[in-house]
C-alpha cells in the first residue's frame, strides 16, 4: 500500500484583496485593517460557589474598518464621506443612507480564497496624507468606516 505524504497548503499572502460596496468594485486599497470581533464577558458570582464565577457571552463588538490607499485622481472615498455629514447629511434628511460590503482575499491567481460580507456601513473619518517637502513617502489617504457586523465565506 502506497501513501502519498500529505502536503500543507500554503496560506493566501495577504497582499492580494479586493472591496465593494453594494456589489461595485471600489479599487485598489494598501492596507484593511479592522477584521476583527470581540465577544464581551459577563461574570457571575453565585452565591455559595466559591470555586468559580460563572462566565456568560454577552454583547459582539464590531471594530471600525480601516481602509487606506494611494491618493488617485478619482475623490470617491472623500465624495461618500462628504454624504454622510454637514451639508450632504443636511441635504439627505439627516439621514444617512448605509450600505453593504465585501472584502475579499485573493490567490496568487486571483481566485477568492475568503470574503468577509459587512452590513449597515457609512463612513466616520476620512485622513488624507501627511504633507513634508521633506518626505518620499506616496500620499495616502485613509477612510474610517463603522459596520453592524460582518459574516465569512469560502
Amino acid at each position: 500500500m502506497t501513501t502519498k505524504p500529505a502536503r500543507t497548503v500554503d496560506p493566501p499572502f495577504t497582499g492580494r484583496f479586493k472591496l465593494t460596496i453594494d456589489g461595485l468594485e471600489i479599487g485598489a486599497f494598501t492596507e484593511i485593517s479592522g477584521l476583527s470581533v470581540q465577544i464581551d464577558v459577563e461574570e457571575l458570582a453565585e452565591g455559595g460557589q466559591n470555586q468559580y464565577t460563572h462566565k456568560l457571552p454577552g454583547r459582539m463588538k464590531w471594530p471600525n474598518l480601516v481602509f487606506k490607499r494611494g491618493i488617485t485622481d478619482t475623490d470617491n472615498l472623500f465624495a461618500w464621506f462628504a454624504k454622510c455629514s454637514g451639508d450632504g447629511l443636511a441635504a439627505a434628511d439627516e439621514k444617512v443612507e448605509r450600505h453593504h460590503g465585501a472584502i475579499t482575499l485573493l490567490d496568487a491567481k486571483g481566485k477568492a480564497v475568503r470574503t468577509w460580507n459587512f452590513v449597515d456601513a457609512f463612513p466616520v473619518k476620512w485622513s488624507g496624507p501627511r504633507l513634508a517637502a521633506s518626505s518620499r513617502d506616496a500620499a495616502v489617504e485613509e477612510l474610517e468606516v463603522c459596520h453592524c457586523g460582518f459574516k465569512a465565506e469560502r
